[in-house]
């Protein structure tokens, strides 16, 4: 079996060194087909047992737009009014449920059943990988991301998720970015600063 080729200096470009988070987009929208073709790209990332916990709540609407940004600190809360998409990124307790079809190898589903700290910490680890696959799947497409905390996460939870077992992990903003909206790079280390190899 033939090794991957390594990606290009344009993709590589795109995908990390140039990339950057928003606080501002350009009045230009985005389409339903381009929020699948985000899922549809995210999903092939890897988590546990291919548990896949994340749970999307897609903000494109003024009115939901609305209702995110009021339970968001104020920076907060304009950057969202002002982005043609904001994503509640969510972890679903009840994750396991789904194991029979989505890792149907082995009894998964009993791995976690009765085990509220193996499920908790399940669900957080992988659905924050999937938010990050998230964050590079829009990447590829030629999107722009601007991941953040800064909310009240139990009113989202109540607004986006009631009567579900599903809790916030973050939200973040997507659209095609300003460049007048972000500072310069903030610094990045040396490998050798925090790394070891041993």
């Amino acid at each position: 079996m033939p090794m991957n080729k390594p990606l290009d200096d344009n993709a590589l470009d795109q995908l990390f060194r140039e990339a950057r988070t928003y606080n501002g987009y350009l009045d230009t929208p985005v389409s339903k087909q381009q929020l699948e073709a985000i899922w549809d790209l995210m999903k092939m990332g890897p988590t546990s047992a291919n548990c896949l916990p994340a749970r999307i709540i897609w903000c494109v609407s003024d009115d939901a737009k609305e209702k995110i940004a009021s339970m968001a600190m104020e920076s907060n809360a304009e950057k969202i009014r002002k982005a043609p998409v904001t994503a509640i990124i969510g972890m679903d307790y009840d994750f396991h449920d789904h194991l029979p079809e989505l890792f149907p190898h082995t009894d998964a589903k009993s791995w976690f059943t009765g085990n509220d700290s193996l499920i908790e910490s399940t669900a957080f680890r992988n659905s924050s990988l999937q938010g990050a696959y998230f964050i590079m799947a829009a990447r590829a497409l030629g999107l722009d991301t601007g991941p953040m905390s800064g909310f009240d996460a139990d009113a989202v939870n109540k607004a986006f998720f009631a009567e579900t077992k599903v809790k916030t992990n973050f939200i973040s903003t997507l659209g095609y970015g300003d460049p007048a909206s972000i500072f310069d790079r903030s610094p990045r280390p040396e490998f050798e600063r925090f790394n070891r190899v041993q």
